[in-house]
């Protein structure tokens, strides 16, 4: 790809990121948790309970879908409802043990699969992808500031 072709940064990056994306999006199946479930598990191991509506609004997920989605998880024992500290009759749902389970061998199943493609390519590739690593840090991090409702 050419940087002097007119295109823009953006245009360049997106349809990478859409074939990574559809990629790592084949590897769900029934030992894998879907990609709105993994985000799911993310927030709550690395963020502690969540209430339904918070989750339903960081996965774009209708709140019924996500009470359906955490549903299924709950009965799967990746999460649980406990309830909520500072509401007696509010409910928040925590990550379980086997959900934090589940994380990892889900991670450790795409990095293994993200390292046999690493293996294909030829070694200044695979070191430009790794330097590019705290740049694409820094852009996922401003997405994550700026938000889906923000910008245009």
């Amino acid at each position: 790809m050419h940087m002097a072709d007119g295109r823009s940064r953006g245009s360049q990056l997106l349809p990478v990121l859409a074939q990574l994306v559809r990629f790592l999006r084949q590897l769900e199946g029934p030992e894998h948790p879907s990609s709105v479930a993994l985000a799911v598990l993310r927030r709550l191991a690395d963020e502690g309970p969540g209430r339904v509506s918070d989750l339903a609004r960081l996965t774009r997920a209708s709140q019924p879908g996500m009470t359906q989605l955490i549903g299924r998880m709950e009965r799967s024992g990746l999460v649980q409802r406990v309830p909520d500290p500072t509401d007696g009759r509010g409910v928040l749902v925590g990550v379980t043990g086997a959900g934090r389970q589940m994380l990892a061998r889900t991670y450790a199943h795409y990095a293994e699969t993200l390292d046999r493609l690493f293996e294909r390519l030829q070694p200044d590739d695979s070191d430009a992808i790794l330097r590019a690593l705290p740049a694409l840090t820094r852009l996922a991090e401003a997405g994550e500031k700026e938000g889906p409702d923000n910008g245009s």
